[in-house]
C-alpha cells in the first residue's frame, strides 16, 4: 500500500509540473503582452486546470468512469484553489515582496510559485480524498 501511495504521488508530481509549465508559460507570455497578473492568472490556470483533470484522473489516480459528481467535486476543489488561493497569495505575496525592492516580474514569479505549492497540497489532499477515491473492495 505504502508504495502504490508513493507511486500515486510521483504521478501527481508529474502531473503538477506540467501544469506547472503550463501555468507558467502562459502567465508570463499573457503579462509581458501587457494583460493585468489576476486576469493572466485565470486564464492560465483555466488551461491547466483543464490538462489537470484527464491527466490527474487516468494517469495519477487511474480512476475509471466519470461521474457528474466527480467532475464537480474537481472544477469545485481546483478553482477554488486556483482563483481564490492562488490569487489571495499572489496579491499578497506580489505586494508585499514589490514592496520591499523586489522586481515586478521577480516579485510575480516567487508570488506564483508560493501560491502554486499551497495549491498543490490542497489539491492532492482534497483530490485523494474526495474526487478519486479508491473505492473499498
Amino acid at each position: 500500500m505504502a508504495i502504490k501511495n508513493k507511486a500515486e504521488k510521483i504521478r501527481f508530481g508529474l502531473v503538477g509540473t506540467a501544469n506547472t509549465v503550463i501555468d507558467f508559460g502562459i502567465l508570463f507570455t499573457l503579462t509581458s503582452l501587457g494583460v493585468p497578473s489576476i486576469i493572466s492568472n485565470i486564464f492560465s490556470t483555466s488551461a491547466a486546470f483543464t490538462f489537470s483533470f484527464f491527466a490527474n484522473k487516468t494517469f495519477t489516480f487511474k480512476s475509471k468512469g466519470t461521474s457528474k459528481k466527480q467532475f464537480v467535486l474537481f472544477i469545485a476543489i481546483t478553482l477554488f484553489g486556483l482563483w481564490v488561493i492562488q490569487s489571495i497569495i499572489i496579491w499578497v505575496a506580489g505586494s508585499t515582496l514589490s514592496t520591499v525592492g523586489f522586481e515586478k516580474n521577480l516579485a510575480l514569479f516567487i508570488a506564483k510559485l508560493l501560491a502554486t505549492v499551497a495549491t498543490l497540497i490542497w489539491n492532492y489532499s482534497l483530490y485523494s480524498r474526495f474526487v478519486f477515491k479508491k473505492e473499498n473492495t
